[in-house]
């Protein structure tokens, strides 16, 4: 796993990095002193786990945190016990107390590596069963594929929006990935980023898809095997 220190004390962080590079399935990519730099990390690498300090200057731990639209794993790591809750908001993997004793880090970064190693197996669907799972929020989440409405990629994670449902269901997984295991006579993938359900399609002008009030663009790259797929040979 990829990962960050985040320290602005230079002894804390010294320690932090040795216990790190004690562990053979731990590689370290930037040890950062400030929130700042680990923003900086957190853009121009793959990071999959942060251990975090919480009380630095100018911006803390906990509002690094809050302020991320994705996050790799956390790992808190800190002096003061108030903010455990704090933690347990932010879904942060653990919450250890200074000073931390090797074995106690240890068993951090095993929970760690274990949900890093559940997120990078390819899950199949159930067809016969018409659901599959994904992780999302340190959990597995079930889906049925008969509630899809569409798929959002971003990046490295996708947002799978559910029929009924206000909030997508967040996951780190490529479309392809996702494509591949989806029913072809049910979906169909209109744009780089767009996977829809061809059910839930309720009119197509002006190379948009409208599905209850989004609007879903369809590329030229996807636009020929869009139309083979529902017969048309044009969009007024």
């Amino acid at each position: 796993m990829n990962c960050i220190a985040v320290d602005d004390e230079s002894l804390a962080l010294d320690l932090l990095v040795d216990n790190i590079q004690q562990i053979p399935y731990l590689k370290l990519v930037k040890r950062c002193k400030n929130a700042f730099e680990a923003m900086d990390a957190l853009r121009n690498e793959q990071v999959d786990l942060m251990f975090l300090d919480i009380q630095m200057p100018g911006i803390t731990g906990v509002q690094l945190l809050q302020g991320l639209s994705y996050s790799p794993m956390v790992i808190f790591i800190t002096a003061y016990d108030q903010y455990a809750l704090e933690g347990f908001n932010l879904d942060v993997v653990d919450y250890l107390l200074k000073p931390v004793a090797f074995e106690r880090f240890l068993k951090a970064t095993n929970k760690a590596y274990e949900l890093f190693s559940l997120r990078k197996q390819e899950i199949k669907p159930a067809v016969e069963n018409d659901y599959f799972f994904v992780h999302a929020d340190y959990s597995l989440v079930k889906i049925k594929m008969s509630e899809i409405m569409y798929v959002e990629g971003l990046k490295d994670y996708l947002k799978i929006y559910l029929a009924g449902q206000s909030r997508p269901v967040v996951t780190r997984m490529t479309m392809k990935s996702l494509e591949e295991n989806l029913p072809v006579s049910q979906f169909v993938r209109v744009h780089r980023s767009y996977i829809v359900a061809l059910d839930k399609i309720d009119c197509i002008r002006n190379q948009k898809i409208k599905l209850g009030e989004v609007f879903i663009p369809i590329s030229e790259h996807y636009s020929e095997a869009f139309l083979s797929k529902i017969n048309l040979s044009k969009i007024e």
